[in-house]
């Protein structure tokens, strides 16, 4: 068997044996590839490191001046090995990526009262998931351009609450060999959201608007990619947060944030952060940088109303509740895609326990309980002494409409800092649980003139829009109406790839009746 270099990924749901076996089936110069390319294991398991590489706290501390693409390069040398992609592809590929953001920092960190604030919305699309996706595009493209013959192409499905969405088009359009099928539910982005998605004039772009929220959408995704058949087809990948890359990729701005604040805090020893966490992918990097060594304290997870996450902090229950809309839509989740990550981590790094909890939990397998917790339908439950462990690295709180719009007035006005709906909840956090000081770094997970409509109801005037984003307002939208149905999306994408005939349109079926009609009635009038 080939020997598996460090941290290669593995799908969490794969029993150790399988694992042994796919890894000798496997050359080791796909491996990466596949990863990055497939998205979701062909379990419907999810890629995790097979083991955490550290840094020392000396090497921690030689980064401290390397710029952000410096760090990138350093932490995933430390995942992607050389045979996969040498190390010159690997540093072309991170500087390109970080030549879309406005910020020379990509992600800057500035005072805001007695806390800090990473601000994330320097990229193309004013949200965090750029620093990502702009990665993943370009690492698409790297890989893309080794294949042969049909497999040089490739097709993306993901599905956005509102920000990866348009994060993801800016990172595949115009991308050579690459189609990108975004999902995402009518009436449940912000307007602008939708426009920064829908205006992108590319032809390999293509937004499917779908009747139900974020879940509906992402079931719809996770459900092509267990139909093997079409995945197989279309070359199916993935772009949300459940692909590697994207975690991977994250960690970065952990690192950065925490040098700019002790550079400038000299008693700081441990830089804390406090994360809007709807999908658990951007704190699950945070977790990952800890591990690595980087010194941080405690995670914070801040939930809007949908609260699946703070509940489970606070009593040790992943319990799936209906979805309650609210103003930060990007958070507006029932069940967490990345948490499952986290719990197997947490099992200890137990493959079999979490399957079981998790197909109870899906409804998909029987009633469980094990060494690690209970399992049942739309419902787990860990050990006391689990959720003791949880808490160690992880805490949590909730934010309801009026305490974060209240944070909003706050600090518009006091500290003349204007958040988003979403960032604000991290404030919220923070404030709950006492940590505000100045080794607590608060996520900006997007620029707050996404948000107008919420953030107009406390702060009057609004400043200007950023040129590129009032830019979208005037654009033509071009978006596809979809029902909530699996192979009603299916059908679309076959036909815009060209794999299956389109059905001819209304105008072509219409026209020629109305022809023959305006004749009919021509003959009948002489």
């Amino acid at each position: 068997m080939r020997p598996a270099p460090p941290a290669r990924a593995r799908a969490a749901r794969i029993s150790i044996e399988r694992i042994g076996e796919w890894f000798a089936e496997s050359a080791i110069t796909t491996h990466t590839l596949q990863v990055v390319l497939g998205g979701l294991a062909p379990d419907r398991g999810l890629y995790v490191p097979d083991s955490i590489p550290t840094f020392t706290a000396a090497e921690v501390e030689a980064m401290r001046n390397y710029s952000f693409p410096q760090i990138a390069f350093r932490i995933m040398s430390k995942y992607i090995p050389t045979e996969e992609v040498p190390a010159a592809d690997l540093e072309d590929i991170i500087n390109r990526s970080c030549t879309a953001f406005r910020d020379p920092g990509v992600t800057p960190v500035v005072k805001t009262g007695d806390c800090w604030t990473m601000e994330l919305f320097h990229g193309p699309t004013f949200a965090f998931k750029d620093v990502a996706l702009q990665f993943l595009g370009n690492l698409f493209e790297y890989f893309i351009d080794k294949k042969e013959g049909d497999a040089k192409r490739l097709t993306i499905m993901g599905a956005t609450s509102g920000d990866t969405g348009s994060a993801a088009i800016y990172g595949l359009r115009g991308k050579k060999n690459v189609h990108c099928f975004i999902l995402y539910p009518k009436g449940r982005v912000s307007l602008i959201q939708e426009q920064q998605m829908s205006t992108v004039p590319d032809s390999n772009i293509h937004c499917l608007r779908v009747e139900g929220t974020f879940d509906d959408a992402q079931d719809i995704v996770k459900a092509a990619f267990m139909d093997t058949e079409f995945r197989n087809k279309v070359r199916l990948g993935a772009v949300n947060s459940i692909n590697w890359a994207r975690v991977l990729a994250q960690m970065t701005y952990y690192f950065y944030s925490y040098y700019r604040v002790t550079d400038q805090a000299k008693g700081v020893k441990k830089v804390s952060f406090s994360v809007p966490t709807g999908n658990f992918g951007d704190i699950l990097a945070g977790f990952y940088a800890k591990k690595m060594g980087l010194p941080v304290g405690k995670l914070v997870v801040g939930t809007n109303e949908n609260d699946i996450l703070h509940r489970f902090f606070s009593s040790g229950e992943y319990a799936k509740e209906q979805i309650a809309t609210s103003i930060s839509p990007s958070m507006d989740i029932c069940v967490s895609s990345n948490f499952e990550r986290y719990l197997f981590h947490l099992f200890g790094d137990d493959p079999q326990k979490l399957r079981a909890l998790m197909e109870a939990f899906e409804g998909s397998g029987d009633p469980v309980t094990n060494s690690v917790g209970v399992g049942k339908s739309r419902s787990l439950k860990v050990t006391p002494q689990l959720l003791k462990k949880a808490r160690e690295d992880f805490l949590s709180e909730r934010s309801n409409t009026e305490e974060t719009l209240a944070l909003i007035k706050e600090y518009n006005e006091v500290h003349g800092y204007l958040y988003c709906p979403h960032s604000a909840i991290g404030v919220v956090a923070v404030n709950k649980l006492g940590l505000n000081n100045e080794s607590m770094v608060v996520l900006a997970t997007a620029h707050a003139g996404k948000f107008y409509d919420a953030v107009k109801r406390v702060v009057d005037p609004l400043p200007p829009l950023p040129p590129a984003l009032a830019a979208v307002q005037s654009l033509p939208m071009r978006k596809t109406d979809v029902p909530n149905s699996l192979k009603a999306c299916q059908n679309i994408v076959l036909q815009r790839i060209g794999l299956q005939k389109q059905p001819p349109s209304v105008l072509y079926i219409v026209v020629p009746l109305l022809v023959l009609a305006l004749g009919a009635a021509s003959f009948y009038s002489f």
